[in-house]
């Protein structure tokens, strides 16, 4: 006799926590995420479906798979693994679990998802975020973005966490995490920008201007020098 799992039907959709790394197109037109671990090289949206990473064509989660979407059931243990180095320029992020799902003792495997928030961590300087800059690496098409405060983006490709949230749409609420406290600082289209945004938005333009000062300043000089040799 085949056993059968218990059949759960929640009035409210499961809440999970996972990390990703946030993640631009090629074209500037979209944003969304890319996980650390199976299914990495698969980048996903704000709301996405998942597919069997090993190509079959059975629908995901698969019972004699590893397919579908990956989350953990506490908020801390997914926190935990922005510990190790590989994950730290990571986000964390709050997810509805969507769709058939498969239950297991710390989390879920699960057919569709919606991110609710994203919590971004602080620069590598120690400041509290206000963009994703160009992280260095990527996936085919997709630009792999990393935390960033407005005085270490300098001349990288770089959203605000506002910018982003309106690319990726979806009501997608991004949060900056300075290690004490969090503070929204990106909201979805539909809420539209605040202070906190507005806040944001400047320091990364303020910042830009001081890079393009110092290049247009060493270019002068560098022309001056030459007239006078």
């Amino acid at each position: 006799m085949r056993l059968r799992l218990p059949e759960e039907r929640p009035t409210e959709p499961p809440t999970g926590y996972k990390i990703a790394h946030p993640v631009l197109s090629q074209d500037g037109t979209r944003a969304g995420f890319t996980g650390v671990s199976l299914g990495g090289a698969l980048p996903y949206g704000a709301l996405a479906d998942a597919s069997c990473v090993y190509g079959l064509r059975h629908r995901a989660p698969h019972r004699r798979c590893d397919c579908g979407f990956h989350c953990v059931h506490d908020q801390a243990a997914a926190e935990a693994l922005l510990c190790t180095a590989e994950h730290r320029a990571a986000v964390l992020l709050e997810v509805s679990v969507l769709g058939a799902y498969i239950r297991f003792e710390r989390g879920f495997r699960y057919a569709r998802q919606r991110v609710r928030t994203a919590t971004v961590g602080p620069c590598t300087c120690g400041t509290v975020a206000a963009a994703l800059a160009d992280a260095g690496w990527g996936r085919p098409g997709w630009l792999a973005l990393a935390p960033s405060c407005a005085g270490c983006v300098h001349g990288r490709p770089s959203l605000s966490l506002a910018a982003f949230a309106r690319l990726a749409g979806e009501g997608l609420r991004m949060v900056a995490d300075s290690g004490d406290a969090r503070t929204p600082v990106g909201l979805g289209a539909a809420e539209g920008l605040g202070v906190p945004e507005l806040i944001a938005e400047a320091a990364l333009l303020q910042a830009r201007l001081d890079w393009f000062q110092t290049q247009l300043g060493r270019l002068g000089g560098d022309a001056g020098g030459g007239r006078h040799r």
